[in-house]
């Protein structure tokens, strides 16, 4: 809760007035990204009830992956057991919809029928604990769907990916990478943690989600008031009320759990998707909305018919 973290230096009231988040949840130690992962699938085949034996794709959206070397989608195939292609997406909060829209040509062209996709991170060991007005934002959580051919009726509609690199410096993890590889002077250099530039970042998100949301629903030949349920990434508060205002939507089509989860990067939209669905809210022929944005700067929306 935003209580436990006082003894950091962390202003409870602060936290909730500017981004509308009371908890988050961090994971054990000894559990990684790649558990959480596993875990998610798990579920995921199970409510598709869909054998391991049927799944020929992992595609694994994170910003924070076990190891550099290998793709953590690698050992989610090895631990569930899976005969198939695995592979990484690094594109931050916008992954599970860069991930989506990549298994989904796999789909497409039939080369494969049915494609594990996962959002998952473990944000809080890449945020500084230093840092303030970042660390409170960040949950860890995992989210995966099974992606299979659809129809005429069914699927995707419209989607759009985008990327400005010139707002890399936003949000980013410095050192650990080819650029500033780790070395032993710098054992108490905190560059291994995520630097965010909070209100430009805020203001850029703003302006996207509605710039993106309305050309995908046009895109899709819908009219916003076609779209049942808006499953935005969870980033902040702010962001989705200014949605809701700037779109003239029905703020109970929203889904809205960061102020329990808090940011949870790649596992934001899966989450938002699987408890709406879970609960009875989404049902055959509901139109979703997602949309993903952050550190690249990347982002991706999809229209997608239920």
């Amino acid at each position: 809760t935003n209580a436990d973290l006082a003894s950091l230096g962390c202003d409870a009231d602060w936290i909730i007035q500017r981004t509308g988040i009371r908890e988050r949840r961090h994971a054990p130690p000894g559990m990684s990204t790649g558990d959480m992962a596993v875990k998610a699938a798990e579920r995921c085949l199970a409510a598709a009830g869909v054998g391991r034996d049927e799944v020929d794709l992992v595609v694994l959206a994170t910003l924070s992956p076990d190891q550099l070397l290998p793709a953590t989608a690698t050992f989610v195939q090895d631990r569930l057991g899976l005969c198939c292609g695995a592979m990484d997406i690094s594109a931050a909060c916008s992954g599970f919809v860069y991930a989506l829209a990549t298994a989904m040509q796999f789909v497409a062209t039939g080369c494969s029928k049915r494609a594990l996709v996962i959002g998952a991170d473990a944000n809080s060991r890449v945020v500084d604990p230093e840092d303030k007005k970042t660390y409170p934002l960040f949950g860890d959580g995992a989210g995966a769907v099974l992606l299979t051919p659809g129809s005429p009726e069914q699927g995707a509609l419209a989607f759009t990916l985008g990327a400005d690199g010139s707002g890399i410096e936003l949000l980013y993890r410095p050192t650990g990478g080819a650029i500033r590889p780790f070395e032993s002077v710098e054992a108490t250099d905190r560059g291994w943690f995520m630097k965010m530039e909070g209100k430009p970042v805020f203001k850029w998100a703003v302006r996207l989600v509605e710039d993106c949301s309305r050309d995908v629903v046009a895109a899709a030949n819908l009219q916003l008031a076609d779209i049942d349920w808006w499953l935005l990434h969870q980033a902040n508060v702010r962001i989705l009320n200014a949605a809701v205002q700037s779109l003239g939507i029905d703020r109970e089509r929203v889904v809205m759990h960061l102020d329990r989860y808090g940011n949870t990067s790649a596992a934001s939209i899966p989450l938002a998707l699987d408890e709406t669905l879970r609960a009875g809210g989404i049902r055959r022929g509901h139109h979703l909305l997602f949309s993903g944005f952050g550190a690249g700067l990347t982002w991706g929306t999809m229209a997608f018919r239920w």
